[in-house]
């Protein structure tokens, strides 16, 4: 076999290799730069426009009426002539989707009436203009008429059916 060949296997011809000394290096001193050398590069920033801070938006429109037509459960008791009302469900306008509240009114005797109401479909209006409580209270003032023209099956009602309002409305009996 070769000896060059071998497999890691010093040869006894081989000399010994010396012991290899590391020195740490030798200290120098910082490279300082000459008196005339500029170490600052100043550019002039373009002007630009502030950029629009994005902060909290607030509620939006249907958060608006939700919270709205909740609130208004008091006044809803009272117009019904009712000793208190809860707005068990709220549900903002939308392009493809009617607004919704569901009503119970308790009266003084014990009795509870659970009422689902359907306002228009569309995007929800600014506050001021709300209009689905107007509607609301309107309905509750004329003794909450109930007639086939302006019910509506719906399965998410106590009863299994809904007050249409704009139905209600566009029937011109509002009195």
């Amino acid at each position: 076999m070769c000896r060059w060949a071998a497999e890691a296997v010093p040869s006894p011809s081989d000399p010994a290799a010396p012991p290899r000394r590391v020195r740490p290096p030798a200290p120098r001193p910082f490279p300082t730069l000459g008196p005339t050398m500029e170490t600052r590069h100043v550019v002039r920033r373009p002007e630009l426009p502030p950029v629009p801070r994005r902060g909290d938006p607030g509620p939006d429109t249907g958060q608006q009426l939700v919270a709205h037509l909740r609130a208004g459960a008091a006044d809803f008791a009272a117009v019904a002539g009712a000793t208190s009302a809860v707005v068990t469900e709220a549900v903002p306008p939308a392009r493809h989707r009617r607004a919704r509240c569901r009503i119970v009114l308790r009266y003084a005797d014990g009795r509870e009436d659970d009422v689902s109401l359907l306002g228009p479909a569309g995007a929800p209006a600014a506050p001021p203009q709300h209009g689905f409580d107007r509607q609301i209270r309107r309905w509750l003032a004329a003794g909450q008429p109930r007639e086939a023209a302006w019910l509506l099956l719906d399965q998410d009602s106590a009863g299994g059916q809904a007050v249409d309002l704009t139905a209600w409305l566009g029937s011109g009996r509002t009195s």
